[in-house]
């Protein structure tokens, strides 16, 4: 008989790969709109609003990326925390994109490859990034 610690930890995990799993799917026309509690999740951590011009990256960030960075799952700097982005943002916009698209384990946690989107383009994944880095200058 399991003991309420190994239940526990058990669960823990199986959410973990729930989490993991969720973030490597891609919206499709049928699924439901956000409900106004992410909405709401996602524009709170963001302090300012995203310019027309990246459009595209509040998009992603919107559907992908928001999972864990407007939590900080497994490390994940939130949009607007400038003690959190400011050593990465010091690091250029090349290893911040190189991290996104390829994954990065690091001190703090990880970043899984495309953020878990496999389907996302290399394009999606730069807009997404250079929308939460204006989001956390």
């Amino acid at each position: 008989m399991k003991t309420g610690k190994t239940r526990g930890v058990a669960l823990l995990a199986l959410s973990a790969l729930i989490a993991l799993a969720a973030c490597s799917k891609t919206e499709d026309a049928t699924a439901p709109a956000p409900t106004a509690t992410t909405a709401t999740a996602a524009s709170s951590a963001a302090p300012a609003a995203a310019s027309a011009d990246n459009a595209l990256g509040k998009s992603v960030f919107g559907k992908v990326c928001a999972m864990c960075h407007a939590a900080g799952v497994a490390g994940a700097p939130k949009p607007g925390d400038k003690a959190d982005w400011g050593p990465r943002i010091a690091q250029g916009n090349d290893t911040l994109y190189k991290h996104a698209l390829e994954g990065f384990n690091g001190a703090k946690g990880m970043m899984p490859a495309r953020g878990g989107g496999a389907s996302l383009s290399d394009d999606e994944v730069r807009a997404a990034v250079d929308y939460m880095v204006a989001q956390s200058r």
